[in-house]
């Protein structure tokens, strides 16, 4: 696929300056990173490993169980809780590449750390609307994910070469995560390309898939019921919301990625065309919204939640007590009840991406 906004010169510039060896290279994620975060993160950092650079990333938080079977070598370190390390390495690193999210605050508590970072940084991301915040912008909304981005972006620097099978393992995992198993956002060829060539480095897709959807623990799955068991559907106003305050997370023994994926069941009822997971944390309620067709969640998110991301799949967080987080949601259903009657989904139509 070509890219829609980044010039041969960003890419030959980047081609340049990773060109000489060997560098420090860091990568950094966003907070709470996903699939396609991790899979970007360690598939660049392999390539970048194999043409002779010294890689580290640092993920600002920890992050799900089911993303840490990969095979790479490539130290993760988790900012929060090994802030020194990072530190140094952020310290001594030539260059600094952000994957999979496109302005500061995204990586939460290492947000001052680029900031302050004074050497070459990089953004590859497919986030809509990117702050200048790097010296080299790759971002590519068009991309079903971070990781089908970095691929492209590695053939074009004629890097490929370099692609091993711990990379290839990594980038399809990203793919598949933020595509939900290919189930939307994949109405480009070249999604399925880019996924023939990992497929062609010998990975296993039957193995990536068990060992990040079928390794959930009982209460997990028993959180999801419970989830399910207090959804609000709201038929008027074709929407659905559902909540968890800190207690319910207790008890049920909540860990990082427990509720992965919990906001996209309410789609799933006939006619609900957009819907909400509020999660209370300790200072704040943090929001994730999904929506179908062309209701447009980053807008509702952003207007009303200091969010934002894709138009069918975004988030935000708020100051305000779960309730009363949850109450607003619901008031301002109301408010948008036109055009959500009149959401239009096209025939077969899924949503897009995270």
């Amino acid at each position: 696929m070509a890219l829609k906004n980044t010039g041969n010169e960003i890419i030959s510039s980047l081609k340049s300056l990773l060109a000489e060896q060997p560098k420090s290279v860091v990568l950094v994620t966003h907070e709470n990173p996903d699939g396609d975060a991790i899979g970007s993160a360690i598939g660049l950092g392999e390539v970048l490993k194999e043409f002779g650079h010294k890689v580290n990333i640092i993920v600002p938080n920890a992050y799900p169980d089911f993303l840490k079977w990969f095979s790479t070598e490539i130290e993760i370190v988790v900012y929060e809780r090994k802030r020194p390390r990072a530190t140094t390495l952020l310290g001594k690193a030539d260059v600094l590449i952000c994957v999979d999210f496109n302005e500061p605050k995204r990586a939460a508590r290492m947000k001052k750390k680029l900031l302050e970072f004074s050497k070459p940084m990089v953004l590859i991301d497919h986030h809509p609307n990117p702050s200048d915040f790097c010296d080299y912008m790759i971002s590519e909304p068009q991309y079903s994910s971070t990781a089908e981005l970095v691929f492209d972006v590695v053939t074009l620097m004629g890097v490929n070469h370099c692609l091993n099978h711990d990379a290839a393992e990594a980038l399809f995992a990203g793919i598949m995560t933020d595509t939900g198993s290919f189930s939307h956002n994949i109405s480009s060829p070249n999604v399925f390309l880019v996924v023939a060539k990992l497929i062609e480095c010998g990975i296993d897709t039957e193995k990536i898939h068990d060992a990040v959807y079928h390794t959930f623990s009982e209460h997990r799955m028993k959180l999801l019921g419970h989830s399910l068991d207090k959804m609000k559907v709201f038929p008027e106003y074709r929407s659905a919301v559902i909540w968890l305050s800190l207690e319910e997370l207790k008890d049920y023994n909540f860990q990082p990625g427990d509720i992965e994926g919990f906001v996209n069941y309410p789609l799933s009822i006939n006619n609900i065309v957009f819907c909400a997971l509020f999660m209370e944390r300790k200072d704040h309620v943090k929001v994730s919204f999904r929506s179908k067709g062309s209701f447009p969640a980053n807008e509702f998110a952003r207007d009303h939640f200091s969010g934002g991301g894709h138009r069918n799949a975004a988030g935000g967080e708020i100051k305000i007590p779960l309730d009363d987080a949850v109450n607003k949601f619901t008031q301002l259903l109301k408010e948008y009840k036109h055009l959500l009657k009149e959401t239009t989904i096209k025939k077969n139509e899924k949503y897009d991406n995270k």
